[in-house]
C-alpha cells in the first residue's frame, strides 16, 4: 500500500520548494524595510507597528543625504539606505511573486483534489470522536514530551497534526493569498473590498507578514516531527511512496 498518493507527493515537494523560495525572497523584502505599520500608509517617517532589527543594513545605520522632491520645508524628501543591495528589491519582489504562484497552483490542485478523492476527509479532517478532551490532553501531552510514534503505513496523523493541517490548508493559506493579493494596488483596483476587509495596505502587509512566521513555524515543528518519527522512511515515502 503506497503511504502518499502520486499527486500528494507531487503538490509536497513543489509546496515545499516554492516556501523556501517564498521564504529568502521574503527575508530580502524586509530586508530593505524592516518595519511594519497598521492601516493604509507606511514609510520611514511613519510610527512602525513593530521594526524587525534583521537587516544589515538597518544595524548599519546609515543614510543616504535626503533630496526633497520640492521646495516646501515640509513637503516629503528621499529616504534611502546607504547599502545600494538593500535598497534594490526589484529582484526579490518578483521572485516573491513568481513563487507565490509556484504555491498557489499546487496548492489549489491540491485541495481540489483532496475534496473530490476524500483525502481530507479520510486522513486531515478529525473525527468526531477524537476531540474528547481526554484524547486532545494526551496528544498535547505526548507532543510536549515529544512521544512522537514512528511511521507507520499509510497517512496516519496525530490529532494534534490533523488540526495543523487543517489550519494551514483551509485558514493559513487562503489568508496569506488573500493579503498578497490586496498588497497589488492592480488588485485592488478591481476588488476595492480587499482594502476594506484587512484595514489597508500596510494592514494586509503585517498580516501577511505574521500568518508567515505562523507557516515556517509550522514547517520548523512538521521536519521535526519527521525527523523524531524515521526521517529516512518518512522521506522515502513522501518521494517515491513506499
Amino acid at each position: 500500500m503506497p503511504r502518499h498518493a502520486r499527486w500528494v507527493r507531487i503538490s509536497h515537494w513543489v509546496l515545499a520548494a516554492s516556501l523556501l523560495t517564498l521564504v529568502i525572497s521574503g527575508f530580502e523584502i524586509l530586508m530593505v524595510h524592516p518595519r511594519l505599520y497598521w492601516g493604509d500608509a507606511g514609510n520611514d517617517l511613519t510610527p512602525a507597528l513593530l521594526e524587525l532589527p534583521i537587516s544589515r543594513n538597518y544595524k548599519h545605520g546609515g543614510w543616504d543625504k535626503p533630496t526633497p522632491f520640492s521646495r516646501e520645508a515640509t513637503g516629503p524628501f528621499t529616504a534611502s539606505r546607504t547599502y545600494d543591495i538593500f535598497n534594490q528589491n526589484g529582484w526579490g519582489r518578483s521572485l516573491h511573486f513568481l513563487a507565490a504562484w509556484c504555491l498557489v497552483l499546487p496548492g489549489a490542485l491540491y485541495v481540489l483534489g483532496g475534496l473530490l478523492g476524500g483525502h481530507f476527509r479520510s486522513h486531515i479532517w478529525p473525527k468526531a470522536r477524537e476531540l474528547a478532551p481526554h484524547l486532545v490532553w494526551r496528544d498535547v501531552v505526548d507532543h510536549l514530551h515529544l512521544r512522537v510514534p514512528a511511521a507507520r503505513e499509510g497517512s496516519q496523523y496525530g490529532l494534534l497534526q490533523k488540526c495543523a493541517y487543517s489550519w494551514v490548508v483551509f485558514v493559513a493559506g487562503p489568508l496569506m493569498v488573500a493579503t498578497g493579493l490586496t498588497m497589488s494596488p492592480a488588485v485592488t483596483a478591481a476588488f476595492p473590498v480587499l482594502l476594506r476587509v484587512f484595514g489597508g495596505y500596510q494592514s494586509a502587509r503585517t498580516i501577511h507578514f505574521f500568518t508567515f512566521a505562523a507557516l515556517l513555524l509550522f514547517a520548523v515543528v512538521h521536519v521535526a516531527m519527521v525527523v523524531k518519527s524515521g526521517f529516512r522512511r518518512q522521506i522515502r515515502a513522501m518521494t517515491v511512496g513506499e
